[in-house]
């Protein structure tokens, strides 16, 4: 084996060898029993681009019970927030949509459970949602603000939860370059396309990077305290 190849292969092994073995065991040991809110949302997904493009009454129940805006009250956005995650564009190809969260969400899955994914989609989700209100609020000439036009479209679909869980799960598994190389991604979205979405998949990232930091405080304030209140040993 080249020098070249040797370090491709350790560098694939410290980036996702962890998180490729953790995967294939809960694929060879539990089946699709491994991924039911992976299996869940995209049966969502489904079911709700099916819906909304059955007619106007259709997309009319989806926007009531999901469609989320920036002029929407807080309490009504707050609400609608949990069934936005799966309210796909209708302009855009579902399959790509459901591609993503088969990836994404199975994997945040499997490696760092259920609960886990779930509330980071949904903080993902509200902290793009907030972003758009902020964006609003301040208008075009200021800080970080958008042209109204931009900010008044639905503002639901996964694709916030889908960053958030990659950047989540690669400072989980200390994947620096992976999750690196994701908001650098992020970053030159924002630059060549100024968009909202773009803007609220790094908010999304911000929120997310917060969590990390506020994790790892608490855990080695737990060790802080295990360590102390561990007996010492007796001297000899």
């Amino acid at each position: 084996m080249s020098p070249f190849n040797k370090r491709l292969r350790d560098f694939a092994y410290v980036e996702w060898g962890g998180i490729s073995r953790d995967v294939w065991f809960e694929l060879r040991t539990k089946k699709l029993r491994a991924i039911p809110l992976t299996l869940s949302a995209c049966l969502s997904i489904l079911t709700l681009q099916v819906i909304q493009h059955s007619g106007s009454t259709g997309t009319e129940w989806v926007n009531r019970l999901g469609g989320v805006y920036a002029t929407l009250p807080w309490w009504k956005a707050l609400l609608r927030t949990p069934l936005s995650l799966f309210v796909p564009d209708p302009s855009l190809p579902v399959w790509g949509l459901i591609a993503q969260v088969v990836f994404m969400f199975g994997i945040a899955e499997m490696t760092v459970g259920r609960r886990h994914t779930l509330g980071i989609g949904l903080l993902a989700t509200v902290a793009g949602t907030s972003f758009a209100r902020y964006s609003l609020a301040v208008g075009p000439d200021g800080f970080l603000g958008l042209p109204v036009s931009t900010l008044v479209v639905r503002d639901t679909g996964p694709s916030a939860a889908v960053v958030a869980l990659g950047v989540y799960v690669a400072c989980r598994y200390r994947a620096w370059w992976t999750g690196g190389a994701l908001i650098l991604a992020m970053l030159v979205e924002v630059v060549f396309i100024v968009n909202l979405a773009g803007f609220e998949h790094l908010t999304a990232i911000v929120a997310t990077l917060l969590l990390c930091a506020l994790e790892g405080h608490l855990r080695r304030r737990r060790e802080a305290e295990l360590h102390r209140e561990s007996p010492r040993q007796p001297s000899r």
